[in-house]
């Protein structure tokens, strides 16, 4: 089976020679080791180089363990770079099993002839992290788990059973070799646990892990929907008291729950997204939206007892969207009416998703069914508030063809989003 990554190896491909560290990273087991090794590396065996010019690492393999030392790794690179003239593309995988990897890599920028590509995934190489480490001078690539486009590519069955299949149990790539259902549930639980859960427990020094779990359960049952830390806080602490059979409970609090939020979106396990007033033109702090990274790991955090298609489409548009490499936050527009005694009434209507990428703007409803008139009118609703000339659309789960009606909304079929990469241009 061949998986395709195309659009992140031309990202690799267009940043050849820019004096940079290119680094690969994201979800562990999103791929990001397929893409360095077998599909750059034989890009550059094809068409650059050949096999004494690619210096390449897997760090994480036993035989490798002695280049954790930076001092032993940094001699081996050197004494492979043979020859000043040449150029050499240095390929470390999983970089994060180096101490003090840094001054290494920033060493091997002052080479002319060296090309440096590394992925990281957790401890040392986590989201937060990639900014400082190397203090500009690295060339951040995100690799998200598999599109739905590029899983149907790798499926061996029908559209509509690869996307049964991709609302259960995800993109990560591995899923696509599970040969029965329970393998794949099992799969996903021990990935949870075993790597996402240890990795934060580890680097963060977890102390409350029973708050851990009790905040990913609510994150989990809840994406898409409106919340902020002193909600969960909220539901948390009442969960506790209602369990505590009258006995003495210590409480959490809100700044905890904040920074047990942030180890998780750091471990990419789930992402943020701001909301903005749309006719004030500025973010609004609190509340917002947190949605997963991948949604076969949400689904196997609820042990796959809460598949809410509605919910679960809108997280996958997301993810879509941020793949296609837009910016993408949460939009409300505040309205203000006068009612029949002159009394001002505010309206906020919401709107699933604010998308731009450059000077291109798009406004994104995500609603699973239009059923009848009146749930089409309440979906329109939001965007017909919005009184700029940019891109307004509905996705909708039918297999429709893409109509735009008089308001100037356009409304196109799930399918043909998430295949089409050039659909919001249409």
């Amino acid at each position: 089976m061949e998986i395709k990554r195309t659009n992140y190896l031309e990202r690799l491909i267009d940043k050849q020679g820019n004096g940079m560290i290119k680094v690969i990273t994201g979800l562990r087991r999103s791929g990001k080791s397929y893409l360095l090794y077998n599909l750059f590396r034989k890009y550059l065996l094809d068409n650059v180089t050949d096999e004494n010019h690619i210096i390449y690492l897997a760090l994480d393999a036993e035989e490798n363990k002695k280049y954790w030392d930076s001092t032993i790794l940094n001699e081996y690179l050197l004494a492979k770079i043979e020859n000043e003239s040449d150029q050499y593309y240095i390929l470390l995988d999983e970089i994060q099993y180096v101490n003090d990897f840094v001054p290494v890599l920033n060493g091997l920028l002052y080479k002319k002839n060296v090309d440096v590509y590394v992925t990281g995934s957790n401890s040392k190489m986590l989201s937060s992290d990639i900014s400082t480490e190397f203090r500009g001078r690295g060339d951040v690539i995100h690799l998200y788990p598999l599109t739905f486009k590029e899983y149907l590519e790798a499926y061996n069955g029908s559209q509509d059973e690869a996307w049964d299949d991709y609302v259960l149990y995800g993109g990560l790539p591995y899923i696509l070799f599970c040969k029965t259902e329970e393998d794949k549930v099992d799969y996903l639980k021990n990935l949870y646990k075993e790597t996402y859960l240890d990795d934060i427990k580890e680097r963060r020094n977890i102390q409350d892990e029973q708050l851990l779990n009790d905040i990913l359960d609510v994150l989990s049952s809840q994406i898409g929907s409106l919340t902020n830390p002193s909600r969960l806080t909220n539901i948390i602490n009442d969960k506790y008291l209602k369990y505590s059979k009258n006995k003495k409970v210590d409480l959490v609090n809100k700044n905890t729950v904040d920074s047990y939020i942030g180890y998780v979106e750091d471990a990419f396990l789930i992402k943020k997204a701001q909301r903005y007033d749309i006719k004030g033109n500025h973010y609004i702090n609190s509340p917002y939206k947190y949605y997963y990274e991948d949604i076969g790991l949400r689904n196997a955090r609820l042990n796959f007892r809460q598949i809410d298609d509605g919910h679960i489409m809108e997280n996958i548009i997301y993810n879509e969207l941020l793949a296609r490499r837009y910016n993408v936050d949460v939009g409300i527009v505040e309205t203000f009416d006068k009612d029949s005694k002159g009394k001002t009434i505010r309206t906020n209507y919401e709107v699933d998703f604010i998308v731009n990428k450059g000077a291109k703007k798009y406004y994104i409803q995500s609603a699973y069914r239009l059923v009848d008139d009146e749930k089409t009118n309440q979906e329109k609703q939001s965007l017909r508030q919005i009184a700029d000339s940019f891109k307004k659309i509905i996705v909708v789960r039918d297999n429709i063809k893409t109509r735009i009606d008089n308001d100037g909304i356009m409304t196109m079929g799930l399918y043909h989003f998430l295949l089409n990469e050039n659909s919001l241009d249409e």
